[in-house]
This record gives structure tokens, C-alpha cells and sequence, in this order.
């Protein structure tokens, strides 16, 4: 097929690089959590899930996604993305509803002019990203010419690396003028825009994709992105498919769902497209790959999709653990014992000198059966030392390559949410 040119539509989250990775994790919300149990993980576990409960009329949970606002000159998109609820809002009955309009309440102005058409396009970026994994949406597109809805992710170093370095999987998309078909894609360096390596699902009798809801998914891993459509696989990429050229798929992405209106691939609205157009959301939901995060076996990842790793791979006491890049080396790889310790690189995770503090500080040390080495984890995902009755912790916040990892009072933050491998 001739893959559609989406390489314009980076250019409105570019511009707001500053939002977009300079977001926190939401505060915790005081409620109880359960008990902790004896470090276990599961094979997959639910990192990310919204399923968009709430009253009619109410704006998306914040803690999740963040809306961008402006217009798309690069890619000749028509619409404005507007701020909070006015064309992004819950439904009452489970759904998020993306609506595009023809109207200008405001008077914005678009590359064009004054624009024509309104919508809204939201985010994770600072919120939540992943590296591997299950990512599905359930959705009912709209229909018409001129409709674009995507699901789609970017990699979460666009701001330093640009696109398409940072690379970008696509869902899912649909066009207008395609009512049968959606597309899945890959874009990269050397295979953006009309380059990008992908595939189309078409439903079988012409069935229209606006007709109900369907699951858009991919399944992916080190090397590996398979698309399905209800369960259907439809396509699989790997770097074999990229002629030489570089993947750029084995780090943290973050989510985006949007609404345009009009643009190069889809064509401009016409005579026969009616307004308003709606893309409802029933969910969106990522899981852990099986095996630990990615498939990667012991890995435990945690703040912004990155994994608890022993700097520069040292494995003298005293090194500290910190947060860092998934990359599937030793340094990452870690084993739960019966005896609730976890261990790489032939030693425990250790709280420096027993300590009990907030702030004390997480290190890697010999083996020696103590306290400050034994570990549960929570249903809620905390990583708990009994010892102290306090979370393993991301200190500040900060999802920054190198950021040491401590104990803190528990409060259900997102920087004390872990994904633990299978023991």
C-alpha cells in the first residue's frame, strides 16, 4: 500500500514539549491499599487503564491524559483542538467522547485562516509511557469524508531526538473514505511520512468500521509490533522489514488519541459529511508483555515506563539502584526468592544501613538476611519493605535516567507503582 504522509502531525506536540515532559505523576488520593504480600509478580499486569467512568459532560482525568490545543499547518488539517471538556468529555455511560464540530465559538485562527472546524487531540506524555507490552483501545470511529480518528504512540524522547527518530506506532487509523478499512504503521528514520511501514484491515460484506465498536491492538516486544483487530492479527514488523535502517521502537512511547478534520491523506470534509462527527472511547489499556515488562525476563519497571537498574552495571556494595532506560542488561535483571529478597548481579536490593527514614536510601549489598532486604509487594503494585513499612520510591518524582530510588512514606503515587517479573 502507499502509506499516508503522518509525519506533520508531530508538529503541534512538539510545540508543547514543554508541557508534555515536564508532567509528575497525580497525587495519591489517601485511599487504603491493600496489605502487602510476599513479592510475587504475575506474568502481565494492567500499567495503564481507563475506562472513562464518570458523570455526562465531565472533562478526562488529568492524572492520565493531558489535551493539546492549536492547529496542524504541516499536515493541512482543518480543525482547532480546543481545551478541556468542549470536544473531549465523558458520556455517563463509560465512553469518552471525542467530537469534532463545524463551528468557531471562539474565533480561532488556523494556518488557513479563520478555522472552520473544532476537536480535540489528548495525550500521556509526562503521564504515563511504556516500553513493550499489550496496547488496546475499544473504540466507534466516526464516518464521513474528511474524518481522521487515530490511536497511535510516540516515542517519549521526541522533545530531544525529533521525529521521526523518536519513532511512531500507529493503532490505528481510519479514513473517511475508507469506511471498511483502518490502517497500522511504523514511522522511523528513513521510513516517515509516505515511507512508513505498515498494513490495512478491512472488515469482511463491507461492514463499516463506524458501525460499532472494535478493539485496536498491537502486541509488542524487543524487535516485534503485531497489529489485530479484534483479536485478528493482521500484521507483524520487525527490523528485519526496514531494509537496514534503524528501529526505533525499543524504548518508552507515550499514547495519543485525536480527531482531525480534513488533511493531505483524508481529503477535506464535503456536501455530504455531517457534523458532528464523534470518536467514542470505551477504554484504553496497556498490560505488561508476558515474562515482565517487554518480555524482558526480570525486569520491574516502574515511573514513566523505566526500569529499577544497579548503576553501571557495578556490582559492589553500595551501588546505587536507580531508575533508568529499559535495556535489558544484567544490571536489569532481577530474581524474587522465596525469602522475599531481589537480587541481581549475585546480590539484594538493600536499604543503606537498615535505615527506616523517609529518603533512605535503596543500594545494592551482599546477601546477608537482614531486614532492610526483604520485600512484598501490594494488589495496588506497591514494592514494600516490612522492615520500615515504607514504599519503594522514584525520589522527587523525577523520571530522569539516574534517579536514585529510596524509601518513602506509601502514598500511592505513581513514582511507588511497580511491575514486578514472574518468581
Amino acid at each position: 500500500m502507499t502509506v499516508h504522509p503522518t509525519w506533520h502531525r508531530r508538529a503541534l506536540l512538539c510545540a508543547l514539549a514543554l508541557v508534555c515532559w515536564g508532567g509528575l505523576a497525580a497525587p495519591a488520593t489517601g485511599a487504603p491499599e491493600p496489605a502487602p504480600t510476599p513479592l510475587a509478580g504475575a506474568a502481565a499486569a494492567v500499567t495503564f487503564s481507563d475506562d472513562f467512568d464518570g458523570p455526562a459532560g465531565a472533562a478526562v482525568d488529568t492524572g492520565k491524559w493531558q489535551i493539546e490545543t492549536g492547529d496542524n499547518v504541516n499536515n493541512h488539517e482543518r480543525q482547532y483542538y480546543t481545551a478541556g471538556n468542549r470536544n473531549a468529555a465523558l458520556d455517563g455511560q463509560g465512553h469518552l467522547v471525542i467530537t469534532a464540530r463545524r463551528e468557531n465559538p471562539a474565533n480561532y485562527t488556523c494556518w488557513y485562516g479563520r478555522c472552520e472546524y473544532t476537536s480535540a487531540r489528548l495525550n500521556t506524555a509526562g503521564r504515563f509511557t511504556q516500553t513493550y507490552g499489550h496496547v488496546e483501545a475499544r473504540l466507534k470511529v466516526p464516518r464521513g469524508q474528511g474524518m481522521w480518528p487515530a490511536f497511535w504512540m510516540l516515542g517519549n524522547d521526541i522533545g530531544q531526538v525529533g521525529w521521526p527518530n523518536s519513532g511512531e506506532i500507529d493503532v490505528m487509523e481510519n479514513v473517511g473514505f475508507e469506511p471498511s478499512t483502518v490502517h497500522g504503521t511504523l514511522h522511523g528514520p528513513g521510513y516517515s511520512g509516505a515511507g512508513g511501514i505498515g498494513a490495512a484491515y478491512s472488515l469482511p460484506g463491507g461492514q463499516a468500521f463506524a458501525d460499532a465498536f472494535h478493539t485496536f491492538a498491537v502486541d509488542w516486544a524487543p524487535d516485534s509490533v503485531t497489529w489485530s483487530v479484534d483479536g485478528v492479527v493482521y500484521q507483524r514488523r520487525t527490523p528485519a522489514d526496514l531494509g537496514g535502517r534503524s528501529w526505533a521502537f525499543n524504548k518508552p512511547f507515550f499514547l495519543i488519541l485525536n480527531l482531525a478534520v480534513g488533511g493531505y491523506w483524508p481529503g477535506d470534509p464535503d456536501g455530504s459529511t455531517a457534523f458532528p462527527q464523534q470518536l467514542v472511547v470505551d477504554h484504553v489499556r496497556v498490560t505488561s508483555s508476558d515474562g515482565g515488562p517487554g518480555g524482558q525476563p526480570g525486569q520491574i519497571s516502574g515511573l514513566a515506563g523505566k526500569c529499577v537498574d544497579v548503576a553501571g552495571a557495578n556490582p559492589a556494595n553500595g551501588t546505587p539502584v536507580q531508575l533508568y532506560d529499559c535495556n535489558g542488561t544484567g544490571a536489569q535483571r532481577w530474581t524474587l526468592g522465596s525469602d522475599g529478597t531481589v537480587r541481581a548481579l549475585g546480590k539484594c536490593l538493600d536499604v543503606a544501613s537498615g535505615g527506616t527514614a523517609d529518603g533512605s536510601p535503596v543500594q545494592l549489598y551482599d546477601c546477608n538476611g537482614t531486614g532492610a532486604q526483604r520485600w512484598a509487594v501490594s494488589g495496588a503494585r506497591d514494592i514494600v519493605n516490612p522492615q520500615a513499612n515504607k514504599c519503594l520510591d522514584v525520589a522527587g518524582g523525577n523520571s530522569a535516567n539516574g534517579t536514585r530510588l529510596q524509601l518513602w512514606t506509601c502514598t500511592g503515587a505513581a513514582q511507588q507503582k511497580w511491575t514486578v517479573p514472574a518468581g
